[in-house]
Parts: C-alpha cells; sequence; structure tokens
C-alpha cells in the first residue's frame, strides 16, 4: 500500500462527503419540483456527483495501491441521510410556495462551496494527479453553478425553466 498523506486523507473525506450530500440534495430537489425540466435538471446534477465518486474511487483505489478508499471514510458516514441534507430540506419546506427556487439557491450554495473545497484541497496538495482531479472536479463544479444561476434567474423572473436544448453556456464562471 502506498502512504497517503494527511492532506489527502482529509481531501478523501470531504471529497465524499460533498458528492452525496450534493446527490441526496439534489435527488430530493428532483422530487419536489413539479416541473418536468427542473426535475431533469435536478437529476443531472445528482448523477454529475455519482460520476465525480466514481472518479475519486479510481484515483483513490490507484494511489491506496487497490485498498478500498472507503476505509479512509467512517461508514455511517456514507449510509442514511446526511444532517447537511436534512437541513437543507427543512430550509426548502420552510420557504413555502417557493421550494423550487429556494432548491437552486440552495443549490448554488453547495455548489459555491464545492468550488471552495476542491480548488483548496488543488493548492494544499503536492500531488500533481490529485491537484489535477480536484481542479477538473472544480471546473465542472462552476458550470453547475453557472447552470443553477441561469435556472434561478429564469424561473425567479419568468417562471419557466431552461433546457439545456433551448441555451448555450459559454462556461465563464
Amino acid at each position: 500500500m502506498s502512504e497517503i498523506s494527511p492532506e489527502i486523507k482529509n481531501a478523501i473525506k470531504g471529497a465524499i462527503k460533498l458528492e452525496i450530500n450534493g446527490r441526496k440534495f439534489f435527488n430530493h430537489a428532483a422530487d419536489i419540483t413539479s416541473h418536468e425540466k427542473g426535475k431533469r435538471m435536478f437529476r443531472f446534477l445528482a448523477e454529475e456527483e455519482v460520476k465525480h465518486l466514481e472518479t475519486f474511487s479510481q484515483y483513490f483505489t490507484k494511489i491506496l495501491g487497490g485498498e478500498d478508499w472507503k476505509q479512509h471514510v467512517p461508514g455511517h458516514e456514507l449510509q442514511g441521510e446526511a444532517p447537511l441534507v436534512e437541513k437543507l430540506k427543512q430550509r426548502m419546506k420552510n420557504a413555502e410556495g417557493t421550494g423550487e427556487t429556494e432548491a437552486l439557491s440552495i443549490g448554488m450554495q453547495l455548489e459555491m462551496d464545492a468550488i471552495r473545497f476542491f480548488e483548496k484541497a488543488a493548492h494544499d496538495t503536492d500531488d500533481q494527479t490529485a491537484k489535477r482531479i480536484f481542479m477538473q472536479i472544480a471546473d465542472e463544479e462552476k458550470f453547475h453553478y453557472d447552470l443553477l444561476q441561469a435556472q434561478h434567474d429564469s424561473v425567479s423572473k419568468s417562471g419557466f425553466w431552461l433546457d439545456a436544448a433551448e441555451f448555450k453556456m459559454d462556461g465563464q464562471w
């Protein structure tokens, strides 16, 4: 087994928590969203979080010499509802009549937190592969933020959900 540095261990834990919380939140947002385009967008974001977990799994398994990376995260953190997701669900429930707009706002905050986390993780590691992966994921999170921002602007000003085929984003954050 390769020796794993403390910053990579912390990055593993933080990355997994972010992606699991994000997936659970976006699936919940899809469940409560009544508009089909909104449901599709939230499901897309939930699947993106799964792809990120797969990327981390491949990388972390490689650096750990084939060992399962999950050993670095206590099992209870991977099971059941995360306290953060429960808190966000309650926040949406409290926003009576504006739950979908609140879900977009919460999603934007989650993506902003993820961007900051992955940029910091990239900055804090000397491992060039990890640095590249963290920056790649940060860039994907920026796109997700832009998507959520565009949706929020559209829904809050016009009441219409956008669809991927109906607009093009320049990828600028």
